[in-house]
């Protein structure tokens, strides 16, 4: 209490104590995959593609990680945590040999001098090393010219013997070539007035293993890192599918990283893994992969299928993307314009030429039933996804929108109600706890998330001595009991034509 302690006027600012519940964003992306540079297992916040070529560059060969995000952002997506996996972690990974590798000609005695090219030598404009004689003759000293179109880099007065004007230690200045170090052997001196062409390397394939995408909570790495950001709601690892198609892991390491995915969602409770099939699967395969090798029964994991036919932002032409990019932006579309509790689904996705695989209406009949949310294309309505279901096998969780809108009402509340703790745990702080939930519930209940004509049919809050005893208020806990009734999305449309005589009322 105050003291006062001479005559006056006194003005004193009084808090209530509660707060009103803010809503948290439902509409946050996580992607994992590979990526042409930039700070490897360190997530890395962007909200529109010019961020994410500032930090993880262009398009790669052999990846599609940026092709997802660049997907994400052009269906509606705002913002995006990246994870690039591969190298140490938080370092630019190295430049990779990956080929332009030529043998330099020699008639003297020694191995012949390799050099290669660097990973980003420009693809089009002629890579070569040409041979001339050196400025200061000298004893087996050479100038050694690198030719990059009209561009050239010089290095004069080297030679193969060891020292400071060693060949190998002075090309490691060149932002095109390298040579290969010669141990246990002497190396020939290149012949004068030859020169030699150098193909542009190949893109080196991308290659992880389970773990890396996996990664470490404690370690910060894989997606297990992404455990420290709070506000993540939807997860995707694109280029699971890339490694599959190079050979660089079995349909039995997709199978476990896609596991470590669900079990992540699980742990925090707060975001679903956005999972893609394998590709070139037919309908039929498909239903197969799902049931009998995949298996997964979770309400924080959902499937799409088919892959995606996009035009390369970088070469015009069209390739095949697995969905989740795409899918993750019509989310945070669907949840701008429209608001969390409706189905993202009946949406167009936006930037796609072409499915994979087509489909009928029979084949859709056993998709849909298993959790697989299909993509189709209507005449005159474009490509659009047609499902809107988890996998999870129990009916409370079947529809999407349901498990999302649950995580934005728990998050919301959780985050909302924070001054609560250590408040005296008396019929006030009830009470309190009791009418700022309920604002909030029908705040939900004004935007038609919840089913019901009044709020005390859509939704119910209790927080009393019933319960809340006293053997609860002594071991320090508040109990609050809520509960809501979510909207379902209208699946099947049925309507009901018959015919009836002329004069006829229709009976209710």
């Amino acid at each position: 209490m105050p003291s006062y302690l001479s005559p006056g006027v006194y003005v004193e600012e009084v808090s209530s104590g509660s707060k009103p519940i803010e809503g948290v964003g439902t509409a946050v992306a996580a992607f994992v995959g590979f990526a042409e540079k930039g700070p490897v297992n360190e997530p890395v916040l962007v909200t529109n593609w010019t961020q994410y070529v500032e930090t993880f560059g262009q398009f790669v060969d052999g990846a599609v990680l940026a092709h997802s995000v660049y997907g994400y952002f052009l269906n509606g997506g705002g913002t995006a945590y990246v994870v690039r996996v591969g190298g140490s972690p938080g370092q630019d990974a190295p430049r990779e040999l990956t080929g332009g590798r030529a043998e330099l000609p020699s008639h003297g005695p020694g191995k012949a001098l390799t050099v290669q090219a660097l990973e980003g030598a420009p693809a089009d404009r002629p890579l070569a090393v040409e041979i001339q004689e050196p400025s200061e003759p000298g004893e087996d000293t050479f100038k050694l010219i690198v030719r990059s179109g009209t561009e050239e880099e010089i290095f004069d007065n080297v030679t193969t013997r060891r020292g400071p004007a060693n060949v190998v230690t002075a090309l490691r200045k060149s932002k095109w070539v390298v040579a290969e170090e010669v141990k246990g052997g002497a190396v020939a001196v290149p012949d004068v007035g030859v020169r030699t062409p150098l193909a542009p390397p190949e893109p080196a394939p991308q290659v992880a293993a389970v773990e890396d995408y996996v990664g470490d909570a404690e370690e910060r790495t894989g997606f297990s890192g992404l455990e420290a950001v709070d506000d993540i709601t939807m997860l995707c690892v694109p280029d699971l599918m890339t490694a599959y198609q190079a050979g660089a892991i079995d349909l039995d390491g997709v199978k476990a990283v896609q596991l470590s995915m669900i079990a992540h969602c699980e742990l925090m409770s707060d975001r679903v893994a956005i999972l893609d099939p394998p590709p070139g699967l037919r309908p039929q395969q498909v239903k197969d992969w799902r049931q009998n090798v995949a298996g997964y029964d979770s309400k924080y994991a959902t499937l799409y299928w088919p892959w995606v036919r996009v035009a390369d932002p970088s070469t015009g032409k069209p390739i095949l993307l697995p969905p989740s990019g795409h899918v993750a932006g019509v989310w945070a579309r669907n949840d701008d314009t429209r608001g969390v509790h409706k189905a993202p689904a009946n949406e167009v996705v936006r930037g796609v030429l072409d499915l994979q695989s087509s489909l009928t209406r029979g084949e859709h009949d056993q998709l849909n039933p298993i959790g697989v949310n299909c993509l189709r294309f209507f005449p005159g309505q474009g490509i659009r996804i047609w499902g809107a279901r988890t996998l999870s096998s129990d009916p409370e969780w079947r529809y999407l929108n349901v498990r999302r809108l649950f995580n934005y009402l728990e998050k919301s509340v959780l985050g909302g109600t924070q001054w609560v703790v250590f408040e005296p745990n008396d019929p006030f702080l009830w009470a309190s706890v009791e009418r700022i939930i309920s604002m909030f519930l029908r705040r939900i209940w004004r935007t038609g998330a919840l089913f019901g004509r009044t709020p005390e049919e859509a939704f119910f809050v209790k927080c009393d001595a019933e319960n809340n005893p006293p053997e609860n208020r002594d071991a320090g806990i508040l109990t609050v009991d809520i509960g809501v009734a979510p909207v379902k999305p209208a699946e099947f449309i049925v309507f009901r034509l018959s015919q009836f005589a002329e004069g006829t009322e229709l009976q209710e």
